[in-house]
């Protein structure tokens, strides 16, 4: 098998002073699909901001796509999240430019110049989450679950070899949810690999992947609690 995209061996993972997450263990391979699940407060934000830089790393190794998060420099963090599609719970669209404009801004900021180039991409990735009329919409002409959609759209913008997924689906109702669900496994199988927290156990049961416990500052591999004998 391939290296890991991401490799966490025996890592201490601290808010401040405070230790959040100590001793995690975690290897997550190209196209592979790893559930966080666990209470509120129990470090699931936690990994994932620790895994784009956003909390440094205070012991143990720490490896995501090539990157030593033990020792990377502050400059060389924004190569990293290039590399890493984000999906927030709250969208965190801008609300005042329309869905083209939210995403074209992204590839913009990203090193995109070239204007059809520009278009074309854009035109690909509404089309693979479905949303392939909305370009034109303001955000808040959208349900709940189109805008989870265009925010799955802007994360996947640049073929990002890890989606990290914060509740998607907190927000949505059930069926949207298995909807949201559903794309994220479908990106998956393209071959990003995707960590998404989640509280919903029926969705862990429904769309099988690898699955982790936080609690206690621990994370515990659970897969097996959710294969069906």
């Amino acid at each position: 098998m391939e290296e890991a995209v991401i490799h966490y061996t025996n890592v201490e993972i601290r808010q401040q002073e405070y230790c959040v997450l100590d001793d995690v263990n975690l290897k997550l391979h190209k196209g592979e699909f790893a559930y966080l699940i666990g209470k509120v407060g129990t470090g699931k934000t936690t990994l994932l901001k620790s895994i784009y830089g956003e909390l440094d790393i205070k012991g143990g190794d720490a490896w995501v796509l090539g990157y030593n998060l033990s020792h990377i420099k502050r400059k060389n963090i924004p190569q990293l999240r290039r590399k890493l599609g984000i999906v927030f719970q709250d969208f965190q669209l801008l609300i005042d430019r329309t869905v083209y404009d939210n995403l074209e801004f992204v590839l913009r900021a990203t090193g995109w110049k070239n204007k059809l180039q520009i278009e074309i991409r854009i035109e690909e990735v509404l089309l693979q989450v479905g949303m392939e009329n909305k370009g034109y919409k303001m955000p808040n002409e959208l349900s709940g679950g189109e805008q989870q959609r265009i925010v799955i759209a802007r994360a996947i913008l640049n073929s990002p070899e890890i989606i990290l997924a914060d509740e998607p689906t907190g927000n949505l109702d059930i069926e949207t949810g298995r909807a949201i669900v559903e794309l994220l496994h479908s990106i998956c199988r393209s071959g990003s690999a995707i960590i998404m927290t989640t509280h919903n156990i029926r969705l862990v049961e429904e769309f099988p992947g690898i699955v982790y416990r936080c609690d206690d500052y621990r994370i515990a591999d659970v897969t097996r609690e959710f294969v069906k004998e």
